[in-house]
């Protein structure tokens, strides 16, 4: 139960993330500086939340994706919880996602 919770726990915080990176459109003008302080957070809270290789990876890849112009709309987080807990996931051990 407690690796089902860990899962939730970081599908939430994954789309808590993913919803402050869309802040930015929000509000005009001031939405793209806030890339500007938003992008290496991001990168930062991706290596925290997703470790090893995978969460390195995952924060180049989200730091470029919010300090790029107009690229806010890739759910940067969502997807590496999906390849995290999905794809990799199914990939170690085959059961993990029978019901």
């Amino acid at each position: 139960m407690k690796l089902q919770n860990n899962k939730f726990i970081m599908l939430l915080l994954s789309l808590l993330f993913d919803a402050l990176g869309y802040v930015s459109f929000l509000i005009p003008g001031i939405g793209e500086f806030s890339d500007i302080v938003w992008a290496p957070a991001s990168a930062y809270l991706m290596t925290k939340l997703y470790r090893g290789k995978a969460g390195k990876v995952g924060a180049v890849i989200s730091f470029i994706e919010e300090a790029l112009p107009f690229m806010d709309i890739i759910p940067t987080f969502t997807l590496m919880w999906v390849y995290t807990y999905l794809i990799k996931g199914k990939q170690e051990n085959p059961e993990t996602l029978k019901p």
